[in-house]
C-alpha cells in the first residue's frame, strides 16, 4: 500500500489532521514542539460517493472502498539536514513515503505556540525545502565520489548517474527541489534511484481556523496566507493547496455521520477539507479507481494511472492476470445512466476490451479469464 507521509513544522496542526484524516486520536496533538516522537501510521479509506450509487443498482450486500496509508512524522527544525531536533529521524521516515502532505499554519492563535514566534507559513515551507534540498546534495556528493571512478573506467551506469548528478547539484543548490527539474524519461528511470526526498510529489495543507474555514473554502484567496501557499504552491512545485480546519475535523472523529454533516452545516460549510485532501492524495500518487459491481459487493480497485486491463485484472487475483482473456467495459456515468447492466447492453455502452486497453478512473468492469 502506498505511504502519504504528513510533514511540516513543530505545532502546525500535523497530528491534530492526522487523527482527523484517520479518524483516530492515536497521535499526541499537544502544544509543545515534538510532541510526535515515533511516526504514526493509519489507513485510510478514500471517499467514492459511486459506491453507493453502484450498489444500488446491483442490489449489493456491502461497499469496500480503497485506501491509502497515512503517516504522521516527527516536526522538523531548520538544521534537520544535520541532524537539530528530530531531523535524522523526520528524514529517515519521509525517505519511505511515497508522497509528502506538507500541513502549514495559516490561522493566528497566541495559544498555540510556534517554533519560531510567529506565523508565517512560506517561511515554514522554505525551512523544510530547504532541509530536504540539503540532504539530497550531501547524499549526492557521496553518489558521486563513489561512482566517479567506475565512471571513468567506462561503466555506463555509472556514467549516466554521474551525469543526472552534475545536472541535479546546480539545480538543487538553486533552491530548487529535484521535482521540477525537466527530465528525459531515461534520466527520470536513473532518479529513482536516488531516493531524493525533494523528488517526491507534495500537496499543501492549508490549517485554518474554526471560524475561518467558510470563507476560506468558498474563496481561498480570501484568507491572506491561505492565497499566499496557493501562490506558492502553484508557481514552485506546480503543486495543490487544499484548505483544512483540522481542528474542526478532529471535533467529527466521535460523531455519527449525519451528526458530523449537520455540525458542519451548522458552520456553514458541507465538507471540512479532509475529504477533498484525501482525494487530493490519492491523485498525487498517480492512482486511480476501477469498479466493480454485483450482488454480494460493490469494490473500488486501485492502479497506477496506465494500467492496461489484465495489470488492473491482477489487483483482484494473479489468476486473473495470468489468464486474462478480456474486459467487460461500462463508463461509470453510462451505466448509472442506464440504470442497469442489460440496459447499459442494449444501449451500447457495455463493450469489451482486450490486453491492451488502459483502464479508465471510474470504469466498471467484469473481467474474463481462464486458468
Amino acid at each position: 500500500m502506498l505511504k502519504a507521509g504528513i510533514v511540516g513544522m513543530p505545532n502546525v496542526g500535523k497530528s491534530t489532521l492526522f487523527n482527523a484524516v484517520t479518524r483516530t486520536r492515536k497521535a499526541q496533538a499537544e502544544n509543545y514542539p515534538f510532541c510526535t516522537i515515533d511516526p504514526n501510521i493509519g489507513v485510510v479509506t478514500v471517499p467514492d460517493e459511486r459506491l453507493a450509487v453502484l450498489s444500488k443498482i446491483s442490489g449489493s450486500q456491502k461497499l469496500i472502498a480503497t485506501a491509502i496509508e497515512f503517516v504522521d512524522i516527527a516536526g522538523l527544525v531548520e538544521g534537520a539536514s544535520t541532524g537539530a531536533g528530530l531531523g535524522n529521524k523526520f528524514l529517515a521516515t519521509i525517505r519511505e513515503v511515497d508522497a509528502i502532505v506538507q500541513v502549514v499554519r495559516c490561522f493566528e492563535n497566541d495559544d498555540i505556540i510556534h517554533e519560531l514566534g510567529s506565523v508565517d507559513p512560506l517561511r515554514d515551507i522554505e525551512i523544510i525545502n530547504s532541509e530536504l534540498i540539503l540532504s539530497d546534495m550531501a547524499a549526492l556528493d557521496k553518489r558521486r565520489e563513489s561512482r566517479g571512478k567506475k565512471a571513468k573506467s567506462g561503466d555506463k551506469e555509472s556514467i549516466d548517474e554521474v551525469a543526472l548528478i552534475d545536472k541535479l547539484l546546480p539545480h538543487l543548490d538553486a533552491g530548487n527541489p529535484a521535482l521540477t527539474l525537466e527530465l528525459s524519461d531515461a534520466e527520470k528511470v536513473v532518479l529513482k534511484e536516488f531516493f531524493l526526498l525533494s523528488s517526491k510529489r507534495t500537496i499543501f495543507a492549508c490549517n485554518v481556523a474554526e471560524d475561518e474555514l467558510g470563507a476560506a473554502i468558498e474563496n481561498p484567496d480570501s484568507n491572506a496566507l491561505v492565497a499566499k501557499v496557493r501562490q506558492y504552491a502553484a508557481d514552485a512545485h506546480g503543486a495543490e493547496a487544499i484548505v483544512i480546519s483540522a481542528r474542526i475535523e478532529e471535533e467529527l472523529i466521535d460523531l455519527e455521520d449525519a451528526d458530523a454533516a449537520e455540525f458542519l452545516a451548522d458552520m456553514g460549510v458541507s465538507d471540512s477539507g479532509v475529504s477533498t485532501l484525501i482525494k487530493g492524495v490519492y491523485q498525487l500518487l498517480g492512482l486511480r479507481t476501477y469498479l466493480t459491481t454485483g450482488v454480494q459487493e460493490t469494490r473500488a480497485w486501485t492502479i497506477v494511472t496506465g494500467d492496461k486491463a489484465p495489470a488492473a485484472a491482477g489487483v483482484i487475483h494473479t489468476d486473473f492476470e495470468r489468464g486474462f482473456i478480456a474486459a467487460e467495459v461500462s463508463a461509470y456515468d453510462d451505466l448509472v445512466a442506464a440504470g442497469s447492466k442489460s440496459a447499459a447492453r442494449d444501449a451500447g455502452k457495455l463493450r469489451i476490451e482486450g490486453k491492451e486497453y488502459v483502464v479508465q478512473d471510474g470504469d466498471v468492469i467484469e473481467f474474463r479469464f481462464n486458468v
